[in-house]
């Protein structure tokens, strides 16, 4: 479980096929305090770690699966790209954000940008079958970062990234065209199973 506060952003130092796909990912944070087995969000993916190293830089081994592919923008990560982290959750720990589970519901498209102040107003198109689980100043959370809609129309919606997100985050490099991970709120996943048992 994660909040979508993002905490580092990480490298994608090499890739690998085996089956699987593994990657390797630089980071910042303190390996030491990472067991193997634990759970990180990686652009808003959780993925088991399974190996960890300090040469020559910190960094942790993830294995993806087909699945993970299929669902998310994975498969484009190459040596060089950076990508949101965020530790999973304690017990204790500030709830800052919303509650993000890191199993991505599909690839959410950029479709505009527009400079507002010293923001940035970014443009989304979602699939058609999740766009009705988004809602104005509702939650979704997109690669991996929790974030509150602005408005909705139709199949597109829009964020407001004030400048401490584009600084924090991988935000600051978005571009026309981008496919970004998209996590719908997880209440409104559930209303809608509601509705639809009790029809």
């Amino acid at each position: 479980m994660f909040t979508g506060i993002v905490t580092d952003i990480g490298e994608v130092l090499e890739t690998e096929r085996r089956g699987d796909l593994r990657a390797r990912i630089g980071t910042g944070y303190d390996v030491g305090g990472i067991d193997i087995g634990a759970s990180i969000a990686c652009d808003g993916v959780c993925l088991t770690v399974i190996a960890l190293g300090t040469a020559p830089r910190n960094w942790f081994d993830v294995e993806i699966s087909a699945e993970s592919l299929s669902k998310t923008n994975i498969d484009g990560w190459a040596p060089g790209k950076r990508i949101n982290l965020e530790r999973a959750l304690k017990v204790g720990d500030e709830l800052g954000g919303h509650i993000v589970s890191g199993h991505v519901d599909g690839l959410a498209e950029v479709v505009g940008l527009r400079p507002e102040g010293d923001s940035l107003r970014v443009t989304f198109r979602a699939p058609h079958a999740l766009a009705g689980f988004i809602a104005p100043k509702g939650s979704v959370a997109l690669n991996g970062t929790s974030l509150t809609v602005n408005e909705v129309e139709g199949c597109d919606f829009g964020i407001n990234f004030i400048p401490h997100t584009q600084k924090a985050t991988t935000w600051g490099e978005v571009k026309l065209g981008d496919r970004v991970n998209l996590e719908v709120d997880t209440m409104a996943r559930y209303v809608a199973r509601l509705r639809e048992w009790g029809q």
